[in-house]
């Protein structure tokens, strides 16, 4: 069916919406990565969504045009951890680097994808370098032990496009949601996924849940997946769809953070990093137990034959 005929389904306001099945979601979300209609559909696309909301069936059926079409990192052997990295640094650190390498080094292969989505934030490319993540040229394996950075247009270029039209119009689309459920590993993975909304973490277990997926879920740092290291956040688990309670969490606020660099500056940012690494610092409490648990996670993949 044309996009036109899903716009009209979908583009009525948030009362006159009509839901999409997985099935019309699917056809509808693989014309918007193919580049088959025009812009000025793609973004009328981005705002009836915007406004309607997406249902977990609707999300559910872009995830599966996505995976058709993505360019998917191989599996090395092991579930992956998958850190997506989106949001960036508004005014606290960019730690997802440093959750990257420890659980590494715990073993574990971690690819981290992402990309900057708007100019008024740090993002995690300004700190790759120095904590000495690998930006790949192309998609290959990650090495049990190994983190690697995927830019989003290494998996695919209609995404990325999709994810600029933020710039242009200002306001988030559907995408942005399903980056932060998608797993580019051809492959078992743990996705790592976080949440800036309260409802968010409703609709975003939903998918999890339809789609089989091993996930952890939180409520992360200025959205990027990494725990708050200033409190505990609550985490839940999925183990290929099953719901597993991780962690309560716990109200507060702590005050004093050894060696916590103020503000988002990407050098400091590194240092602290490798300080934690070398235990010149202390690890956070909040990121020790969120490895443990996505250790917990990895531990219940299956092996072989699911790329969720």
């Amino acid at each position: 069916m044309g996009i036109s005929q899903y716009l009209k389904e979908i583009g009525r306001g948030k009362q006159g919406a009509r839901p999409l099945d997985r099935a019309q979601a699917k056809d509808l979300f693989g014309q918007v990565l193919d580049g088959t209609v025009t812009d000025l559909e793609i973004g009328a696309f981005c705002i009836a969504m915007r406004i309607k909301g997406e249902t977990p069936e609707e999300m559910a059926g872009f995830l599966d045009a996505t995976y058709e079409r993505l360019h998917s990192v191989p599996a090395s052997g092991r579930p992956a951890v998958v850190l997506p990295s989106y949001n960036g640094a508004r005014r606290l650190p960019v730690l997802t680097p440093l959750l990257a390498l420890l659980l590494a080094r715990r073993g574990l292969p971690v690819l981290v994808h992402g990309t900057a989505t708007e100019s008024s934030r740090v993002f995690i490319t300004e700190v790759l370098g120095e904590a000495g993540i690998e930006v790949l040229a192309a998609p290959r394996a990650i090495a049990p032990g190994e983190t690697a950075y995927a830019p989003t247009e290494l998996l695919h270029a209609g995404l990325k496009r999709l994810l600029d039209v933020r710039r242009s119009v200002g306001l988030r689309n559907s995408a942005h949601s399903l980056v932060k459920l998608m797993n580019p590993v051809a492959g078992p993975a743990v996705i790592v996924s976080s949440y800036t909304h309260p409802e968010y973490a409703v609709s975003m277990g939903a998918v999890f849940e339809l789609m089989g997926s091993t996930a952890l879920l939180l409520r992360g740092t200025e959205g990027e997946v990494v725990a708050d290291a200033r409190r505990l956040p609550q985490m839940e688990g999925f183990a290929a769809g099953r719901r597993i309670p991780l962690e309560d969490g716990r109200r507060g606020t702590l005050k004093d953070l050894p060696g916590w660099p103020e503000g988002t500056d990407p050098a400091r940012t590194a240092a602290y990093i490798r300080e934690v690494l070398e235990d010149r610092q202390p690890l956070p409490e909040s990121i020790a137990l969120q490895v443990e648990h996505i250790l917990r996670l990895a531990s219940q993949a299956p092996t072989t034959g699911s790329t969720t």
